[in-house]
């Protein structure tokens, strides 16, 4: 089935500069490029130097005048989110763009940060909440636009309060999805706090449907050591045109998010498509387990008591 080319228009962005976490491979790399291409200053913090060189040359065959800088960053250690908070605030330029794209799904075994969190806890909603704290007053100088990359898996679940680490028992997809709600909640809990504070920081969210990224591919590190059965099912059908997106189209809820001119905050933007797993991007309604905006603030005490980070008040 030949697919209808699906794209957005992103406005000027120079003279603006845009962080964008998980930007060395896949989704996150094609959000980086077409932010450079409109003329952002692209910060792309990273794990892997070499990974993130191999980006940044990617970047640049494409968008010769790309202005695109590495950073160093494990989402994973709050030792290594704080030090590149320390880094960006010194070098004092305010952000613009800030989207939360990185994230790791579903390892078969229970894994932990190197401060004791359970994996996905820690690197996909506790290592974003610490970043977007740490660097609280370059969002506000650039009155930014925060976008927090959740996923499908939010639509159901609910966070294990009883037990946020799953030390009692791990179930990779329930942790995953604790993750995205948690994450999601703290991104509606940021554009709350930012309009009753006079931040000047909007804050939505975005997903990417359901496409061929890399989450669900080998990662050995995480225990895996062979792509799993379901991506291999989701590259089927995407190749197929059938009903899924594409690794092109699933960056794009994020980039309308992030640049939009007339994105709205507190909102959530994927595809919208069936069942939003591909199709263009578009507004749509939160998933249930985020309509729980009682849940907002208390996701977000607890982050400053296990993160050791906390907000101001004004």
């Amino acid at each position: 089935m030949r697919r209808q080319p699906i794209d957005i228009s992103i406005p000027d962005l120079s003279g603006k500069r845009a962080l964008v976490t998980g930007a060395s491979d896949g989704m996150g790399l094609g959000i980086a490029t077409r932010l450079a291409a409109a003329g952002a200053e692209v910060i792309m913090p990273v794990r892997n130097p070499r990974k993130g060189a191999n980006a940044i040359a990617r970047i640049q065959a494409q968008v010769p005048n790309a202005k695109v800088a590495l950073r160093d960053l494990d989402l994973s250690s709050l030792e290594s989110v704080a030090a590149l908070g320390a880094t960006l605030r010194e070098e004092g330029q305010p952000i613009h763009i800030l989207i939360g794209n990185a994230g790791v799904m579903r390892p078969p075994n229970r894994q932990t940060t190197a401060d004791g969190f359970e994996l996905q806890f820690g690197t996909n909603y506790l290592g974003h909440f610490a970043l977007v704290a740490h660097l609280l007053p370059l969002l506000r100088a650039g009155r930014a636009r925060v976008t927090s990359q959740i996923s499908v898996a939010a639509r159901r679940g609910s966070i294990n309060w009883d037990d946020l680490n799953w030390e009692r028992s791990y179930h990779g997809m329930r942790a995953y999805a604790q993750s995205k709600i948690a994450f999601g909640l703290f991104g509606l809990e940021l554009d709350r706090r930012s309009k009753a504070h006079g931040w000047g920081i909007t804050s939505n969210l975005s997903h990417p449907g359901v496409a061929p990224t890399s989450l669900l591919a080998a990662r050995p590190e995480l225990g895996r050591s062979r792509d799993t059965l379901h991506v291999r099912g989701i590259r089927a059908l995407s190749a197929r045109g059938i009903l899924l997106g594409t690794i092109e189209t699933a960056k794009l809820p994020a980039l309308m998010a992030a640049t939009a001119p007339d994105a709205k905050a507190g909102v959530l933007y994927g595809p919208a498509g069936p069942g939003n797993l591909g199709g263009p991007p578009a507004e749509h309604q939160l998933f249930p387990p985020l309509r729980a905006m009682e849940e907002a603030p208390r996701v977000w005490e607890i982050s400053e008591q296990l993160t050791k980070v906390s907000t101001p008040a004004t």
